[in-house]
């Protein structure tokens, strides 16, 4: 029986520890441990304009860490060019474009995300069609929260050299620079604008 006492002591012991640290442990997580001067102080804090500044620079914008989307434009996916025939009838089509594939990559720095943009697609001529040269209209722009900000259009040649009926084009846009504050959506739209 004496074996186990000194055991027993211990373990008694240890449990007496055990609960006078989560006392103490308790007692600050619920705010024991601070007077209620000290609770004031802390409710009544303000930030001071270089405390803001820091985390204003140390905080990376949620735009920033990833580039804005790339989407062709609803209703700019394709082109259709009837000459003098009947607009809609697939035997009088001259010629058509459509777009295979858009893509865009970006840097971040210093408030700008940088972003080069670009379109690959093609030129198919119709049963009418006869053209060796045809002019692709492409128009790129950028929209913060649905306001454009930047809009340009260019026109592509696309030569087409016989027997073939259809060509590739490509366009990349370079260095397209985008304010950004944090937070905004920013949509990038590409698509044919046959408008004059």
């Amino acid at each position: 029986m004496t074996t186990f006492t000194p055991l027993a002591l211990r373990l008694s012991a240890a449990c007496a520890a055990a609960i006078l640290l989560a006392g103490c442990s308790m007692g600050s997580m619920f705010g024991g441990g601070a007077t209620t001067a000290q609770n004031q102080n802390l409710q009544n804090a303000t930030a001071t304009p270089a405390a803001v500044a820091q985390a204003q620079t140390n905080a990376l914008p949620a735009i920033a860490t990833q580039c804005p989307p790339i989407r062709v434009r609803p209703g700019s996916e394709a082109m259709f060019y009837y000459g003098g025939g009947q607009v809609g009838d697939a035997r009088s089509l001259q010629y058509q474009g459509v777009i295979d594939e858009s893509s865009r990559n970006c840097v971040v720095s210093n408030g700008l995300i940088t972003v080069n943009m670009g379109v690959v697609g093609r030129v198919l001529l119709g049963p009418k069609g006869n053209q060796t040269s045809v002019n692709a209209p492409i128009r790129f722009a950028v929209e913060r929260d649905g306001q454009a900000i930047f809009s340009e259009k260019y026109t592509i040649p696309v030569a087409i050299t016989a027997p073939a009926r259809s060509a590739e084009f490509v366009k990349v846009i370079e260095n397209v620079a985008i304010p950004y504050l944090g937070g905004e959506t920013i949509t990038i739209w590409v698509g044919f604008d046959t408008r004059g």
